[in-house]
């Protein structure tokens, strides 16, 4: 199957798509909000380290994906998502083994704990951590460390999306359908809103997420480690994903759940600041990986 990158729409336009088609894809943050993620990382990687990840990304064409180019920071965002259907010549999947790669089941109703979902590395704090090493070890081939840097990428962005940190044994609210503002009846779910629609329009509200950011706040914001984040991003999903459309989160979960204007209103600095967390810990990681 070819990839294809959309072009983000308007939202009226959405508004028109919506109504002719609900799939959403199997994909965290769509392509926007991955590719601001990166974006915003290079704008704060040193000089070195964005020097370095433009040289491996020139060998691109090692990973062996034409259908998936990870040419630029922008495309390597999206490549991890784009490969998942890619079969090889006996019709098997080439990148299957990767799937549980970019999320975490981590119960938000019991201790934060990643001890199971994270069992024999098979999730994506343990996949980040991971990438890192690999992109450390200048010995390790060239094509391994390529794709690395492409897995890193889009993973600290997928682990910034809350619903790949925490959840209700739900599949990271797949399971919960939902309005979402105008959109309705509930044809979305809540998993589709938190990826695509309530992620643009946090990123497209104020000014723009992509700048370099003084160095107090890429100090404050990319503080921590994997762990650290993987927690707050789960708590996250706690205190708001589900906080904001359920009186108490860990009650059963309603049939249909309603995220209303004024609702909404409330999650787009919410939103906004998972991206923008994502992006300034990136270039933190790809600092210390490749500066």
């Amino acid at each position: 199957m070819t990839c294809i990158r959309r072009v983000r729409p308007g939202f009226a336009v959405l508004a028109t798509l919506l109504a002719a088609s609900v799939a959403a894809p199997a994909s965290a943050y769509w392509e926007y909000g991955h590719q601001t993620v990166a974006r915003i990382a290079e704008a704060n990687v040193r000089p070195k380290t964005r020097a370095a990840i433009r040289d491996l990304l020139r060998h691109s064409d090692l990973l062996g994906t034409p259908e998936c180019k990870a040419g630029t920071i922008a495309d390597a965002s999206v490549w991890a998502d784009c490969v998942k259907p890619l079969k090889d010549a006996n019709g098997k999947s080439r990148f299957g083994y990767a799937y549980t790669w970019h999320f975490q089941d981590v119960n938000i109703c019991h201790p934060f704990d990643l001890m199971v979902p994270c069992k024999d590395g098979n999730c994506v704090s343990a996949q980040i951590t991971r990438d890192v090493a690999l992109l450390k070890n200048r010995h390790a081939p060239e094509k391994d460390r390529v794709q690395a840097l492409a897995f890193l990428i889009h993973f600290v962005g997928d682990l910034h999306q809350p619903l790949h940190a925490g959840e209700k044994e739900d599949k990271g609210g797949n399971d919960v359908k939902a309005v979402y503002g105008s959109y309705g009846p509930a044809r979305l779910n809540l998993h589709s809103i938190w990826d695509g629609y309530l992620a643009e329009r946090a990123i497209t509200t104020g000014p723009s997420l992509v700048r370099r950011y003084p160095a107090a706040v890429r100090a404050k914001i990319a503080a921590g480690d994997v762990t650290d984040w993987s927690r707050e991003s789960w708590q996250v999903a706690h205190d708001v994903t589900y906080g904001s459309v359920m009186a108490d989160p860990c009650a059963p979960t309603p049939a249909r759940v309603t995220l209303d204007e004024p609702t909404i209103e409330k999650l787009v600095p919410v939103a906004r600041l998972e991206v923008e967390r994502g992006g300034l810990r990136l270039a933190k990681l790809l600092d210390a990986a490749l500066g």
